[in-house]
């Protein structure tokens, strides 16, 4: 059964701000920096003038023709748009020795994020995936858009079921992605990174896609450090199950510890390196710190470099 999400755990994070290091598509008087000159780049209707109101806004070829005074409404006056991206492959289910899934740090993670862009008043949308795109909302800043966000994401919620195993494929979907987000945008993606290690040059390539898209890119490693890269077991036999294939491998973490080790951290120290090389945020998201912890950690960091 799935289970909600405790709101009361991101009212840390509502007094926390989160700025954009590049130019966004908004309004252009908020917090970030605005490719445009003007109000907002999108008109959605007319309403009538109220008396008091600032004039600038008024369509004066309207009150040619008509006589009354109307002025331009726009849609989504907004400061920032940040695009939310989980990897909701059936490896984020892994339950850490902290006793929270990594799925569960990432939904923690952008509900509190989700929560302090609606004190921002800016616009956040959420893109989850396994090996396919399974829900791509747009960037909204509306309260209704804010309850269906957390509705969603508290879908995922869940305990693994090997009945019911979902794979990774990250490549073409950071592709689809950067093609249906239109504007100027923070993309934070959330993800344990465990893809086929052969396909690194292709998955910086969709990286690249949302780069070359004048996209904002941070890439979130959600992992359980302990176990997963620093393979601190007890020694005795495991069976370990790749939680994607349902594959089973039995041995004794011992005799494989240290090329297990050499392995991992070439790979990732290569994804690092390669993030700093396209100008990509790269952070590590231990479980066991906490999400609260991870994000303040970043979010201060970020506030420092503005």
């Amino acid at each position: 059964m799935n289970q909600g999400i405790d709101r009361l755990k991101l009212a840390n994070f509502g007094n926390l701000e989160l700025l954009a290091k590049q130019v966004v598509e908004g309004f252009i008087t908020g917090l970030h920096k605005s490719p445009f000159h003007g109000f907002s780049v999108e008109f959605a209707e007319h309403r009538l003038y109220n008396k008091g109101e600032s004039t600038r806004h008024i369509d004066w070829k309207l009150f040619a023709r008509s006589e009354k005074l109307f002025t331009k409404k726009y849609e989504e006056e907004t400061n920032l748009r940040c695009q939310i991206v989980i990897d909701c492959s059936s490896s984020m289910l892994f339950q850490t020795s902290q006793n929270i899934s990594k799925m569960e740090f990432a939904v923690y993670s952008a509900a509190s994020l989700i929560e302090m862009l609606k004190k921002q008043r800016d616009a956040v949308g959420i893109s989850l995936f396994g090996d396919r795109l399974d829900l791509h909302t747009p960037a909204k800043s509306s309260l209704a858009h804010h309850r269906f966000l957390y509705s969603e994401l508290e879908k995922r919620l869940k305990a693994y079921d090997e009945n019911n195993k979902k794979n990774t494929d990250s490549i073409p979907i950071i592709h689809e992605i950067a093609e249906l987000c239109h504007k100027r945008s923070m993309v934070l993606i959330f993800t344990d990174l465990l893809d086929n290690p052969s396909r690194e040059q292709e998955f910086f390539q969709a990286l690249q896609h949302l780069k070359h898209n004048k996209h904002e890119v941070v890439v979130f490693h959600v992992i359980d450090k302990k176990t997963e890269w620093d393979f601190e077991l007890e020694n005795r036999p495991y069976t370990l199950v790749d939680m994607e294939t349902g594959e089973r491998l039995k041995l004794n973490p011992a005799a494989l510890k240290e090329k297990y080790k050499t392995a991992v951290n070439s790979y990732f120290a290569s994804i690092q390196s390669k993030c700093i090389q396209n100008r990509i945020d790269y952070v590590m998201a231990d479980v066991a710190q906490g999400y609260d912890q991870v994000l303040l950690q970043y979010l201060l960091k970020r506030q420092q470099m503005q």
